[in-house]
């Protein structure tokens, strides 16, 4: 964030300078720290606070955590309608009453989900700025006819971690790095990394990221945070900045499984400008429905034994202790070897994504910024090599200029590549995975806990369980299931296509029988806590 917008958050919140941890102001003796979008209504429906107060509040948290104090640098930009909308919605309210379960809450959006209002869409990228989209994402007109307040925007992995083979998870050129509050040094991981930051620190009380392949439930997952990424189609990518539609989506990243389903609720229906989300209205439904404590019984649990194997032994370690909390929610758990033929997709998936991105690219471009200069994949390249110094100061532009060397989509080895990603990650993987064992979901855990961030070597993750649910499209939940050394992990469940209310049902029951998530302390480092005990 530069100075005027610095200088803009201090006016908005009325110049407050608090620290992490103290959120109230003088006339609102109110904490948002850990709250829920339950507990935020019935503050609102009770009088204790207004809409308008409680952005306030967010604010000026924003203002003392991620631009002071620890500076997670997880905001890149804050709406200047926010405090105006809040009260609106608060003399609605008091008129009608509330819209539903999202009126007056704020919301935080990645920084690749286009607004039209005063706010950029720039993906991270200094190319977009200044390129005002002509109309809100699909998504954004859903979350504002639910009567949500869009707080700001999030810093992501720039261009949503598609540009390098090498990159630094949660750097962007316009947004700088984000840090993870759990521990300053470690990495916010994926590419929804302020999304993530932000949630983990209460800066909002629910966020939008975006996913590809472990984009929402990798950073979820680091963050001590429920990432739910949906079946494609559920949710409408138009006016999201894509890399590939045959994996793309949006959804929820938040402190509990309730708040993640009120907010996948309001985000979920059919788009005329998203031909994927034709059965979308057909699918959805109220996602807080599944929020039962029995969600869990008579369950017929998959564990991906090579996940735990992968994962390392601290990992697995508090991943069994886990398991047994499922079996005490009356799952019976089925040992799986492993999520059949992954390895037949591993390089074919990288081959789909770089073809659509070329494709997909143009397309929003000209739907987007069709008055931009900025026109297709290879005029971002060329900005990044005119601003080489800001664009690639450390690392550079591999995966796009790959992408920009493929053909069409109607070449034969992007045809085949995607036939052969859908047959071996569905019908020849999950699908067959879990109809071999009769089973309601598989579990793994989602990665490991966060590295460190490397802008020499990049990122060193590795292990994680969001490619076969990403490649097929299925959807995929994590929830807390406990801390290694601190850091936060997440455990996976995952399931069919349009299994959205039964895996919510599942990832409630194991969530409130565990109740894993802690609050960070916004560590320095780890590593130095860790060395100091073994002295």
């Amino acid at each position: 964030m530069q100075r005027r917008d610095f200088v803009e958050l201090m006016l908005l919140t009325g110049g407050s300078a608090m620290t992490a941890q103290t959120t109230t102001t003088p006339d609102t003796p109110f904490d948002v720290v850990e709250k829920t979008v339950v507990e935020l209504q019935a503050a609102m429906a009770s009088g204790k606070i207004t809409a308008q107060q409680m952005v306030r509040l967010y604010l000026a948290r924003i203002a003392s955590i991620d631009k002071g104090g620890p500076r997670l640098n997880s905001v890149i930009e804050l709406n200047p309608g926010a405090l105006a909308i809040a009260a609106a919605l608060d003399a609605e309210r008091k008129a009608k009453g509330p819209r539903g379960p999202l009126h007056g809450i704020p919301v935080l959006l990645k920084d690749n989900i286009a607004t039209a209002d005063k706010m950029q869409t720039t993906a991270g990228s200094l190319a977009l700025v200044g390129i005002k989209p002509p109309r809100d994402a699909a998504l954004v007109v859903r979350l504002r006819d639910a009567g949500a307040v869009i707080l700001g925007k999030t810093n992501l992995s720039e261009w949503a971690n598609m540009r390098s083979t090498r990159s630094t998870s949660g750097w962007s050129a316009r947004g700088g790095l984000s840090l993870n509050p759990y521990a300053l040094d470690r990495n916010t991981s994926g590419s929804s990394s302020g999304s993530g930051s932000s949630m983990a620190a209460s800066l909002a009380a629910i966020a939008v990221g975006t996913e590809t392949d472990g984009s929402i439930t990798s950073p979820a997952s680091v963050a001590g945070l429920v990432g739910i990424k949906p079946t494609v189609g559920l949710v409408s990518r138009a006016g999201v900045v894509p890399i590939a539609h045959s994996q793309d989506t949006a959804g929820p990243m938040a402190r509990t499984v309730a708040d993640a389903a009120a907010l996948l609720t309001a985000m979920a229906g059919s788009d005329a400008r998203d031909p994927a989300t034709s059965l979308a209205d057909q699918k959805k439904t109220d996602y807080t429905q599944f929020l039962k404590r029995n969600g869990l019984q008579g369950k017929r649990i998959g564990v991906v034994r090579s996940q735990l194997t992968s994962a390392g032994e601290p990992v697995a370690a508090l991943v069994e202790s886990q398991l047994a909390v499922l079996k005490a929610q009356g799952a019976t758990l089925v040992e799986v070897a492993e999520v059949p033929n992954v390895a037949k997709y591993a390089d074919t998936e990288l081959t789909v994504l770089l073809y659509e991105l070329k494709a997909d690219m143009a397309a929003y471009l000209a739907d987007y910024g069709p008055n931009a200069q900025l026109k297709t994949l290879a005029d971002v390249i060329a900005f990044n090599d005119q601003q080489r110094a800001q664009e690639m100061p450390y690392f550079g532009q591999e995966h796009f200029v790959n992408a920009q060397a493929k053909g069409g989509l109607d070449s034969k080895e992007y045809v085949d590549a995607l036939a052969n990603n859908h047959r071996y990650a569905r019908e020849e993987g999950l699908d067959q995975v879990m109809r071999e064992h009769q089973l309601d979901a598989l579990v793994a855990p989602t990665c490991g806990p966060a590295w460190l961030t490397d802008f020499i070597n990049g990122d060193a993750s590795g292990g994680s369980f969001t490619t076969p649910a990403a490649v097929a499209g299925y959807p995929h939940i994590t929830v807390p299931c406990g801390l290694v050394h601190g850091l936060p992990c997440g455990l996976s469940f995952v399931a069919g296509a349009w299994s959205e209310g039964p895996l919510i049902a599942m990832a409630y029951s194991y969530e409130q029988a565990s109740l894993q998530r802690r609050a960070p302390t916004y560590a320095k480092s780890r590593n130095l806590q860790i060395a100091a005990k073994l002295k």
